[in-house]
């Protein structure tokens, strides 16, 4: 679900060799000599690659630092990733490494024996998981590490300068409150029709509603009373059904609305959505197809939820247990998910999993950014907006088919709440079958 500007990877390997990132011989560490004898070729699958420019940059880069190994992208498109990824690797198919998509499925594909473990790697190479400032504790099952994060991604408050300057109003705050967002979408909502603008915006995903109650860091979408999601489906049911200030659910669906270009019309006053987002912003109004004055602040908080907590999503990269290049595959993935790849990942605006001080002064820094962005983008909480455990994704899909029901109005918000912890309860009590 990244979107990502076009970049090409060549002009990128040269902007990073004037910043430093050396693209010589290789130091990545260990005793890699084994995987060099012979030359290989990796077969690495991600999605999306032509918009996601890090995942070429850092295989290219990869490939020059070492000679001997090549990777042969297997690109594939996003809506259809998770489910032909969990193809590949049921049918043993000839896969060495791999971006997890849906950082949830980690769990499922490491129950079904499909991801090598990695513990003597990192052991023998010396890799210091607190890098990854607990994150890596979600790939963790039973003390054995079967993947690292390579990028990171959460929620923060894209606005319109434009709209906030017409009605005299501030711009939002990094210590917003629903309440002040919800208050300031009516005083921008304006016009009717097709002049009409709207104060704020929420895409359909369940997310765009359930997540400002996980914010908390408390609460799972594997509770089983959903009573604390209440507040935040009032509040977006208001502004739906009565205000009228945010586009409403069906018309989204119907006009298969991207809330991309939502935002880059200029018709928007704010709407909360992943850093992801970011760069797309930035090539849009560099190539003229959009002309927004645009700032970022902090995910607003609810009550009992402090500023700056928010909630976000892993992307973990994983070895097949059946890779026939089970050394060379580490090498490639330690180098993606370690500080070089980090660096690539911040180079085109991603914010890489793998800590390091400096990346978002540098994220922030890039071309294109908005002004007050490093703050807006240091957060004091990232929850998971889906625990890395078992029934997560069973549980999900329910939750959304629920949701879609809620913002159609096809159903009361008590009765979908009380349907939501019967549904959820029954996939969780059930008993799995085994692999």
């Amino acid at each position: 679900m990244m979107d990502r500007r076009k970049i090409t990877v060549p002009v990128l390997l040269v902007f990073l060799c004037t910043r430093g990132f050396a693209l010589g011989a290789s130091d990545t560490g260990g005793d890699s000599q084994t995987v060099r004898d012979q030359p290989v070729t990796l077969r690495v699958s991600a999605w999306d690659v032509a918009a996601n420019p890090a995942i070429e940059l850092i295989a290219r880069s990869f490939e020059t630092k070492n000679p001997g190994i090549k990777i042969d992208l297997i690109d594939i498109p996003s809506a259809d990733y998770t489910n032909k990824l969990g193809i590949m690797l049921n049918g043993r198919t000839d896969l060495d490494v791999f971006w997890i998509k849906d950082g949830d499925a980690g769990h499922s594909y490491a129950q079904r024996g499909r991801l090598l473990e990695l513990n003597g790697y990192i052991r023998r190479d010396g890799i210091d998981l607190a890098d990854y400032n607990g994150l890596a504790d979600h790939f963790t099952f039973d003390g054995s590490v079967m993947a690292l994060p390579a990028r990171m991604d959460y929620y923060v408050l894209f606005y319109n300068k434009d709209m906030f300057d017409a009605a005299g109003l501030p711009y939002p705050s990094n210590t917003m409150t629903w309440d002040e967002f919800e208050t300031a979408a009516g005083i921008l909502t304006r016009g009717s029709g097709a002049e009409k603008y709207y104060g704020a915006h929420f895409h359909t995903w369940q997310a765009c509603v359930q997540n400002w109650a996980l914010a908390d860091g408390i609460h799972t979408i594997l509770d089983r009373d959903y009573a604390f999601f209440k507040p935040y489906y009032e509040m977006v049911l208001r502004m739906q059904n009565r205000d009228e200030s945010v586009m409403d659910y069906a018309s989204l669906l119907t006009g298969n609305i991207h809330y991309s270009s939502a935002f880059l019309a200029g018709r928007v006053g704010m709407m909360p959505m992943g850093t992801w987002l970011m760069m797309t912003v930035v090539e849009k109004i560099k190539s003229g197809e959009s002309s927004i004055r645009w700032g970022v602040a902090a995910l607003p908080h609810g009550p009992g939820i402090p500023p700056g907590y928010t909630v976000g999503s892993v992307t973990p990269m994983a070895i097949s247990s059946v890779s026939a290049k089970q050394d060379a595959a580490w090498e490639f993935l330690r180098f993606a998910a370690g500080p070089e790849g980090a660096a690539l990942y911040a180079a085109t605006g991603g914010i890489p999993a793998h800590s390091g001080s400096s990346l978002l002064e540098e994220i922030a820094a890039l071309e294109g950014m908005p002004e007050g962005l490093l703050e807006a983008l240091t957060v004091r909480r990232i929850s998971l907006d889906r625990p890395i455990q078992a029934k997560v994704m069973e549980v999900n899909q329910a939750l959304d088919e629920i949701h879609r029901r809620i913002m159609l109005n096809e159903i009361s918000l008590e009765e979908g709440l009380a349907t939501m912890g019967a549904r959820s309860r029954d996939i969780q009590d059930r008993q799995s079958i085994s692999p």
